[in-house]
C-alpha cells in the first residue's frame, strides 16, 4: 500500500477546505449530501518498513486543516446516536462543531467536561464498536470505516491543546475535609480520581508498581500510546490535588480494610485492573521461551527493553515468534516482537480474520509491518529439546461451524491435521483474569465463580463504602469501558462523601 505523507495529506486538505470555506462565508448552506460527499481523512503514518523497528508512535495524527475537514463532515444529528454509543457520554457533536469553527481550545474543553483522558482515548479506544458505529454517516454510505472519525479528531484536539500550552488544570471545589483511597491507577482509577476531586475531596491514588498508568503504561506499546502522554494526564491529576503513592500493594502494604478502619478513608475504590495471564493449558507451556502476552509487554513497555541502550531489562531474544490469540494485545505483542528483532512473526488464530476481536486498523498495521497471520490453526503442545527450550509447535487446522455465544462462528477441529510448526518463542495472548490477592486479603468481598469483583448499578461492592470497576469487574475489557465503570463509581462516591 502506499501511503501519502502527513505533508501531501494536509496540502490536499488545505485545498478542499478552501473551497468549502469560500462556499459558507458566501452563505450557502452546505448540505447533508454535500457533507457525505466529503471523503473521510487518511490518518498520516510511518511508513511499515521503518516503523516495525522502531517504536516511535506510528500514527502521526491530523493536520489541521485534515482536522476541520474531517469535521465537516459531522452531520449534528439533533438526536446524537454517536454519544449514546460513547462509555462515558462525550458531546460529541457540540466539540466536533468547535472543530468546524477552527476553535480547538474549545472542542477540547468540550471534551473534559467527561473525559479527562483525550489523548488516551483518541488512540487506543476502538471507536468503530462505539461512537463510529452509531455514527449517521457511516450508516448512510454503509461503512463504519467512513463513519466521522471522531477518535482521531478527539486525539488532534488533545494534542493541539498540549502542543500549544493551552492546557488547563480542571477547577477544583472547596476541600471538603472528606477523603477517598483509589487502588490502582489505570484508566478507572485516574477517571474516579479526577470526579472525585473537583468535588473537594482529598484524592489518594495507591499504585502497585513503580509508575502509574496501569495498563496504558505496562500493557499497550509506545508505537500505539507514548508514554510521556500518560504521564501529562496524570501529571494533570496532581496539579489538581490527587496524590499518588507508588510502589504500594494494597493486599500487602496495607488492606483494604486498614484504609477505611485505621487510616481515615471515607470510601475506597477498587481499580486493580485483570493482571493474571491465561495459558492454553497444554503440554510444554513450562519451556523456556514460553511467555505470557502480559510479562512479555510489561518487560517491554514498563521496564523499557526495548531501549537495550538505556535499560538492563532481560529479555528473551527470538528468530520466530508465534503468538496465540486474535485480540489488540496479541497485535501488541506480535507487533512488539518485530521491535525486538525477531526475524519473524507468526499469529496464530483459531478463526479467520472476520472474527478478530483485534481492531481493524491494529490488524491491518500489523499487516502492514510484516506479521505473518496463521488463522484456523491452534496449538495441541508446545515442542520443546533436551534443555527445555522452546523448538516449535504441534499445530491443528479448524474450519468454522455455527456461531458460539459471542456471535462469532465456533471453530472445529479437522481430524489428522496436525503439523509441527518451527519457532523459538511462543507467546500466549488470550486474556487475563483477576488477581486473587484482593479478595483473599479482604473478607466478605464478594467475587463471581471467575474472580471478578461483584458490583451493583453504581458500582458499590458487598462491603460498605468500597467500590470497584474496570476489568476487575468486568474482566479484560477497553480503557474507555473502565473509564465509564469510573464515572459511575465516582458518582456514587461523591454522593456518599455528600451526605456522611
Amino acid at each position: 500500500m502506499n501511503h501519502k505523507t502527513g505533508e501531501e495529506l494536509e496540502s490536499q486538505a488545505r485545498a478542499e477546505l478552501a473551497i468549502l470555506l469560500e462556499r459558507k462565508a458566501a452563505g450557502e448552506r452546505i448540505s447533508p449530501k454535500d457533507r457525505l460527499a466529503i471523503p473521510a481523512q487518511e490518518m498520516p503514518a510511518q511508513d511499515p518498513l521503518e516503523r516495525s523497528r522502531n517504536v516511535e508512535e506510528v500514527a502521526l495524527g491530523y493536520g489541521e486543516c485534515q482536522a476541520r475537514l474531517e469535521a465537516e463532515r459531522c452531520l449534528g444529528c439533533k438526536n446524537e446516536p454517536c454519544v449514546s454509543g460513547c462509555p462515558v457520554q462525550v458531546p460529541i457533536p457540540r466539540f466536533i462543531a468547535e472543530i468546524q469553527k477552527g476553535d480547538f481550545k474549545a472542542a477540547a474543553d468540550i471534551i473534559k467536561e467527561t473525559n479527562l483522558l483525550p489523548a488516551v482515548c483518541g488512540r487506543v479506544c476502538p471507536q468503530e464498536k462505539q461512537c463510529q458505529a452509531e455514527c449517521t454517516v457511516g450508516k448512510g454510505l454503509k461503512s463504519v470505516e467512513k463513519a466521522v472519525a471522531i477518535g482521531r479528531l478527539e486525539r488532534f484536539v488533545a494534542d493541539w491543546e498540549r502542543a500549544n500550552g493551552k492546557v488547563t488544570t480542571p477547577g477544583v471545589k472547596a476541600p471538603t475535609g472528606k477523603k477517598a483511597a483509589i487502588i490502582g491507577s489505570g484508566p478507572a482509577g485516574l477517571t474516579v480520581a479526577a470526579d472525585i476531586a473537583r468535588e473537594g475531596h482529598e484524592v489518594v491514588i495507591f499504585e502497585a508498581f513503580h509508575k502509574t498508568g496501569g495498563v496504558m503504561v505496562y500493557g499497550i506499546p509506545e508505537f500505539r500510546l507514548p508514554k510521556a502522554i500518560v504521564q501529562e494526564e496524570v501529571n494533570l491529576l496532581e496539579k489538581m490535588g490527587v496524590k499518588i503513592e507508588t510502589n504500594f500493594l494494597v493486599g500487602r502494604t496495607r488492606t483494604i480494610m486498614e484504609l477505611l478502619d485505621q487510616d481515615g478513608y471515607d470510601a475506597v475504590f477498587i481499580g486493580v485492573g485483570a493482571g493474571l495471564p491465561k495459558f492454553l493449558g497444554c503440554p510444554g507451556e513450562n519451556y523456556v521461551g514460553v511467555f505470557s502476552a502480559n510479562e512479555y509487554l510489561t518487560r517491554a513497555n514498563l521496564m523499557k527493553a526495548y531501549d537495550a541502550d538505556q535499560a538492563d531489562t532481560p529479555m528473551f531474544k527470538s528468530k520466530i515468534v508465534t503468538v496465540i490469540g486474535g485480540g489488540n494485545v496479541a497485535m501488541d505483542a506480535a507487533r512488539m516482537a518485530l521491535r525486538l528483532g525477531a526475524e519473524q512473526v507468526h499469529v496464530i488464530y483459531r478463526r479467520t480474520r472476520d472474527e478478530m476481536p483485534a481492531r481493524a486498523e491494529e490488524v491491518g498495521h500489523a499487516m502492514e509491518e510484516g506479521v505473518v497471520f496463521n488463522f484456523l490453526r491452534n496449538p495441541d503442545k508446545i515442542l520443546g529439546d533436551d534443555k527445555g527450550r522452546v523448538t516449535g509447535l504441534e499445530l491443528r487446522k479448524f474450519e468454522l461451524g455455527e456461531p458460539d455465544d459471542s456471535g462469532r462462528r465456533s471453530p472445529v477441529a479437522i481430524a489428522g491435521s496436525e503439523y509441527v510448526f518451527d519457532c523459538d518463542t511462543v507467546i500466549v495472548a488470550l486474556g487475563n483474569e483477576s488477581n486473587p490477592l484482593l479478595t483473599r486479603t479482604t473478607s466478605d468481598l464478594k467475587v463471581d465463580r471467575r474472580g471478578r469483583i461483584v458490583v451493583d448499578e453504581g458500582q458499590k461492592t458487598s462491603l460498605e463504602r468500597v467500590y470497584a470497576g474496570g476489568d476487575i469487574v468486568l474482566g479484560a475489557a477497553t480503557v474507555i469501558l473502565a473509564m465509564g465503570e469510573g464515572r459511575r463509581a465516582a458518582a456514587s462516591i461523591n454522593k456518599l462523601l455528600s451526605v456522611s
